[in-house]
């Protein structure tokens, strides 16, 4: 059964690549078997590519795949019967400082050692949002990986791409996000999209309470106290404190604040977790603090 549906599957992602299809097709087995790839023509020593070399650029210059049916094949093989699926979406760069004639090169941040000691470099950002169907692991299956062009940004890229993914999932999913996206466009943006997301935060950020209740007098206000992440002084009394016991954290502290925002977002309510990795006492902080922040 396992076989027949993998063969099916096979068959109609096949259906979807275009023109060029068989070599792309075969290009496509040829990169999820080799396990260390150093140029394209590497991949075409692969037993699994039976033409020549050539046929690998030829494939990837004529073949136009059709990212929307494939995306829908993709979403179909989520189970969403026993549990809500897990989306997560980052951005990653392919550094190219010295492709002068690539078209559509933008400013990229790098966290690899560049020349200058600056984490900047020139090249082309991706934009990506994958199911991450294991607890633990590494597999994912990537459900849009698309360029971000010049007239674009990582956020509204990743905001686009689920809105595009949600449509298609007969359930609300939970997504986790980077800190790139722990911003106020990013979660006013998503409002209207039906996913729960998980941002994590920069430990420098600053999120504002609910404001006091209005006097009469002048403009309502849209802000109450401030609540700094790294200044323990302005933070309120957290809603809930709880510990467990983690088999490989160890002992864990999460601590809840409801009802925070930020400051140019104030018209959607987050809820701001903290996380912290304990001793076998549990007094004594092992790790730098996790921040998150959640929202429905």
């Amino acid at each position: 059964m396992k076989l027949a549906r993998l063969e099916e599957f096979r068959q109609v992602a096949y259906e979807y690549l275009g023109r060029a299809k068989d070599a792309t097709f075969e290009l496509t087995d040829a990169i999820l078997l080799t396990r260390n790839v150093y140029s394209l023509a590497d991949l075409s020593l692969s037993p699994v590519f039976r033409r020549k070399w050539p046929s690998i650029y030829e494939a990837l210059q004529d073949s136009r795949p059709q990212r929307q049916k494939l995306m829908q094949l993709y979403i179909k093989q989520i189970p969403t019967q026993e549990e809500r699926p897990l989306l997560a979406g980052d951005h990653t760069n392919w550094s190219r400082p010295e492709a002068v004639t690539l078209q559509e090169r933008t400013f990229e941040h790098s966290g690899t050692s560049i020349a200058g000691n600056k984490p900047i470099t020139i090249g082309q950002g991706y934009s990506t949002i994958a199911w991450i169907p294991e607890k633990s692991g590494s597999w994912a299956l990537p459900l849009r990986h698309e360029r971000i062009t010049s007239g674009e940004s990582p956020i509204t890229k990743a905001i686009w791409q689920l809105r595009q993914v949600c449509k298609h999932l007969p359930i609300r999913p939970i997504s986790v996000w980077d800190s790139e996206y722990g911003c106020a466009p990013f979660v006013l943006k998503t409002t209207s999209i039906a996913a729960d997301i998980l941002i994590r935060l920069r430990s420098n950020l600053c999120l504002w309470g609910e404001p006091e209740a209005y006097s009469g007098k002048g403009r309502p206000k849209k802000h109450g106290s401030k609540f700094k992440l790294n200044e323990p002084t302005t933070w309120s009394e957290a809603a809930s404190v709880f510990e467990v016991d983690d088999p490989k954290l160890h002992r864990v502290r999460a601590s809840l604040w409801k009802n925070l925002h930020f400051r140019k977002a104030a018209a959607r309510p987050m809820s701001l977790i903290r996380v912290e990795r304990l001793d076998q006492q549990g007094n004594q902080r092992i790790s730098k603090p996790l921040w998150l922040a959640s929202g429905v």
